[in-house]
């Protein structure tokens, strides 16, 4: 069966959360990660289902709306990764092993966009790759 909009949406909004999480990792946000996001939602978030929000948009635009908010209120967060770990219990069929992979590419990607990885990204790495169990 296949989930319903109101849970991709949650799905989708709780990716831009782990993504601001990986992007604001140092304390800053760089305009090469925000761009290496955008690309990769384009490329990689959008073809992968057909759930759309109720302004007729692709649900996977929910990652860079959320990661944006996030951004421009400068929210910074510790708990980012509890708080997917959790969302990961209560709807373990949307974490394929595909959506996993993904899920910690984008993070990677995102990470390496400026100058590589820094110590505090590579910690938020290592601790998504944890959770998704790489």
């Amino acid at each position: 069966m296949k989930p319903s909009n109101e849970t991709m949406l949650s799905f989708y909004q709780q990716l831009g959360r782990v993504f601001y999480g990986i992007a604001d990792a140092d304390g800053t946000v760089r305009l090469d990660e925000v761009e290496k996001l955008d690309t990769i939602v384009k490329e990689h978030w959008v073809p992968l289902e057909d759930t759309f929000d109720e302004f007729d948009t692709d649900a996977a635009y929910q990652i860079e709306i959320v990661f944006s908010w996030l951004h421009e209120n400068e929210w910074h967060e510790g708990n980012t990764l509890q708080e997917f770990a959790d969302y990961m219990k209560e709807h373990p069929k949307l974490f394929t092993e595909k959506n996993r992979q993904l899920i910690y590419d984008t993070a990677e990607k995102i990470a390496e966009s400026f100058h590589g990885f820094n110590k505090k990204e590579t910690t938020f790495l290592h601790a998504l790759s944890d959770l998704l169990r790489y």
